[in-house]
């Protein structure tokens, strides 16, 4: 981590005085800046302004507005000012425009808004935004155009020492110690904060010579007495002390002093950055120690807990207790602390998420990383991370236009997120916008690999789908392209296309085979065609089930992550069942459907076969999924509404809403199970739900699905709560808190009744969304009694509650509550 440049401004502010007899409302509103309280200033500037001014009066105001607000420490809200063009040339506000972006670290921005203002000649801080300029410049590397910045400031004697400082800060930075040295030592420093950054630059000076205990000796003394160091160089003295003791590989003595700076400043404004360079000194410590870091996820000072579970996650991650680090991730997403740098650890925690393959779980992590931090690297990555969830979980017409944007937005991902986003139109038939993306792509010389590769995988879409273009499109790609790495990968596609025709090719499949294995194939193809083979003895003419069962078995033990593994197994499991060996049957279903087959072992065969086939990416998977579903309504047996409800749940994830809908319509007007009758009323209730983003009318037939499901005689507790939950869910949709907060409130009531049969899940969901409401209405003591319930029940969240109860007791002085 780079040390934070130092940054004073000697900045001569715009003092009004005024006594408060007989002051202008003006110069009322602006006597709190003078008296050193921007944030009072901030209130009645605003207030001010809702009135009617003289222009003067209002460009006063307003240009004052901006000072107060970058003085209270709210430069993005300051910025939002600054874009007024009455304040073009209003040379304080375009100063203090550069404090704010300054602030927020927007060097680049902040070094010519610095720069225009120290060129004016009219210009009241000429000295001050110089300073600025330089100390921008030396953020970017530019030092030598920093230093040219600061010598005719040495020449001013208010700003000789702070030029001089500045200066020897660079020299340092650049190697030259001996001249900084001199520097240093060439100038009487009378305020005490001088004094202390001279001495916090000599102790860099050591540390630059590989003097580090003697560096550290020197750093300590300016901790010694912080009422006299100004925060930045105070913070910067901590990171120089910790890089002395990484430098000296003694990281065992450097992360006492960070402990004790945490220990005592619990929401310090830089304690992210401080977090992170303990962690340094934690990541170079053999026996790294996490107890002060788990002593702190304990306790309720934010945003000290919150940073405090990140890198003890981190720490756990380390140390291989992935577990562990999941619960603090987990944890954390329920914290009140809002930091950017907290969109990281919420980005880990999708990429676990994603590694488990919870794709739902991993966007929404992922999109709390996007919003905690919306600008960084973590936000594009992120995005990628939320494009390729829904990949996975086959939503390509959400996917592709998020790859889309992360070309746009980040240009070193451009050209993969190009042509994923292709790739997705393609797969979901999107003839224009793969059209599109391909031109960006073939536009480009520098990616003819990504057009090649384009160009298969249309040919591949192709051969999935049917076409009957496709086997043209892949030979055109073994022409032209004899060299390519992915060659084999053709081979294994024209061999599932020999295979596929309506009388199949079994001859032609395998000699295509044979050509993809000796064509140097990827992991991919060798997948893909080892996955063929099993199908291909399964269609032999005279088919040995023994062949059938070898081949599935080796593609298990040579594939364990495939994402064919389901229907391999389910195929193994058929190849046993139909060899009567019930025993492995029975095993590879349990290992698949995890349930026992019984007397109906076919149709839940084909079911769970169906279901396993719904898991996988491909479309051809998904149409698979499809067929073996429909084979179970024909049978007309204990699953055909089951299966009709998951033809159903197919066609939502295939965008096809009306189609599920009409399943869902026609379980409902049959012969179904109760059961069967729930699942598929909640799921035309969600689908309805879903497509309220469209149409918000949706909403209000969702509800009162969710309703009907709620109130049916003897309906148990999981769906009366999962309706009530998503009911409260689509009454927030319609903007209707009020109701969401009744809805959210009566699934608590009902399920904390001893009587009552006691489901946790949606029960929780629930009751935590109806304390949520309340402590957004600020209604603390409706949220406390919400909470009293939840902790009363002893479900699995009955601690989360109790900390949140205490938290709201102590926060608002509720202990009589």
């Amino acid at each position: 981590m780079k040390t934070p440049p130092l940054f004073y401004s000697a900045a001569v502010a715009f003092f009004v005085f005024a006594s408060s007899l007989g002051a202008t409302p003006l110069e009322d509103a602006l006597r709190p800046l003078s008296d050193g309280v921007p944030e009072v200033a901030v209130v009645r500037l605003q207030q001010l302004l809702t009135q009617k001014l003289a222009p003067s009066e209002q460009q006063l105001a307003q240009s004052k507005l901006l000072e107060a607000l970058a003085r209270a420490g709210r430069p993005e809200e300051a910025l939002k000012i600054a874009v007024d063009p009455s304040l073009t040339k209003d040379w304080p506000a375009q100063f203090w425009k550069a404090q704010a972006l300054a602030a927020l670290g927007r060097w680049s921005e902040a070094e010519p808004a610095y720069a225009q203002v120290a060129a004016a000649a009219d210009a009241p801080l000429r000295a001050d935004a110089a300073f600025g300029e330089a100390q921008s410049l030396r953020a970017l590397g530019r030092r030598d155009d920093a230093l040219r910045v600061l010598r005719p400031l040495q020449q001013d004697a208010l700003w000789q020492v702070r030029a001089s400082l500045g200066i020897a800060a660079l020299m340092i930075e650049q190697g030259d110690l001996v001249g900084a040295d001199r520097l240093l030592r060439a100038f009487k420093m009378d305020r005490p904060a001088d004094r202390q950054e001279r001495r916090f630059l000599f102790g860099k000076i050591q540390l630059e010579q590989g003097r580090y205990d003697r560096a550290a000796e020197i750093l300590a003394v300016i901790l010694q007495q912080p009422a006299d160091v100004p925060h930045p160089l105070l913070i910067a003295t901590l990171f120089a002390i910790a890089d002395t003791h990484l430098r000296g590989k003694t990281p065992e003595r450097g992360d006492d002093v960070l402990e004790d700076f945490i220990e005592h400043h619990s929401a310090d404004a830089a304690l992210p950055e401080v977090f992170a360079k303990l962690d340094e000194l934690y990541q170079a410590e053999q026996k790294p120690s996490p107890n002060e870091l788990a002593r702190w996820t304990r306790e309720r000072t934010e945003p000290r807990r919150a940073l405090a579970q990140w890198y003890l996650a981190r720490s756990q991650l380390r140390a291989g207790e992935r577990e562990a680090a999941l619960r603090n991730l987990t944890n954390l997403r329920t914290s009140a602390a809002q930091l950017p740098s907290l969109g990281e650890a919420q980005f880990e925690l999708a990429r676990l998420l994603f590694a488990d393959r919870k794709w739902d779980e991993a966007i929404a992590a992922g999109e709390a990383a996007k919003r905690l931090d919306p600008m960084s690297e973590v936000g594009t990555r992120a995005a990628w991370l939320i494009a390729e969830a829904n990949y996975r979980a086959g939503r390509l017409e959400a996917a592709a236009p998020i790859f889309e944007q992360v070309a746009k937005d980040a240009p070193a991902f451009a050209s993969d997120a190009l042509f994923n986003a292709a790739l997705c139109w393609l797969r979901i038939e999107q003839a224009d916008k793969f059209s599109s993306d391909y031109r960006r792509i073939s536009d480009d010389p520098t990616k003819q690999s990504s057009q090649s590769d384009l160009l298969l995988e249309e040919g591949m879409v192709q051969a999935a789908q049917g076409k009957a273009e496709a086997a043209e499109a892949l030979r055109k790609f073994i022409h032209d392209f004899p060299n390519n790495a992915r060659l084999a990968e053709a081979w294994v596609a024209l061999a599932e296309l020999a295979f596929h025709e309506q009388k199949p090719d079994l001859a032609g499949a395998r000699a295509a085979l044979a050509q993809a294995r000796q064509s140097n194939p990827t992991a991919n193809a060798l997948e893909r065609a080892d996955y063929l083979d099993i199908w291909l003895n399964d269609a032999a003419e005279t088919k040995d089930e023994s062949q059938v069962i070898a081949a599935a078995s080796a593609f298990l033990q040579h594939h364990p992550g495939s994402p064919f593994t389901a229907e391999v197994r389910m195929k193994l499991a058929e190849a046993y069942f139909r060899r009567q060996d019930f025993a492995n049957a029975q095993t590879q279903f349990e290992l698949l459907a995890q349930q026992d087959p019984d007397a109906s072992l076919t149709e839940k065969a084909l079911f769970f076969a169906a279901r396993s086939a719904m898991s996988s990416m491909g479309a051809a998977s998904l149409d698979h999924a499809l067929a073996l579903l429909d084979q179970v309504v024909k049978l007309n047996g204990d699953l055909k509404w089951a299966a009709r409800n998951e033809e159903a749940a197919i066609e939502r994830r295939l965008g096809k809403n009306e189609d599920a809908i009409a399943i869902y319509d026609e379980v409902l007007k049959n012969s179904a199970k109760p059961p069967e009758q729930r699942e598929a009323l909640c799921g035309k209730a969600d689908v309805l739900y879903e497509m309220g983003a469209t149409d918000p009318q949706n909403y209000r037939r969702a509800i009162e699905l969710y309703q009907q499901l709620a109130e049916e005689p003897g309906v148990p507790a999981h769906w009366r709560n999962q309706a009530g939950f998503k009911k409260g869910k689509a009454l927030e949709k319609s903007n209707d808190k009020p109701a969401a907060l009744t809805t959210y409130y009566s699934v608590l009531e009902q399920g904390a009744q001893p009587e009552r049969q006691h489901e946790f899940f949606w029960f929780y969901k629930a009751g935590f969304s109806a304390a949520h409401l309340l402590e957004e209405a600020s209604d603390w003591k409706s949220a406390v009694a919400v909470y009293r319930k939840l902790a009363a029940v002893n479900g699995a969240r009955s601690d989360e509650a109790k900390t949140r109860l205490t938290q709201l007791r102590m926060e608002h002085f509720l202990w009589d509550e």
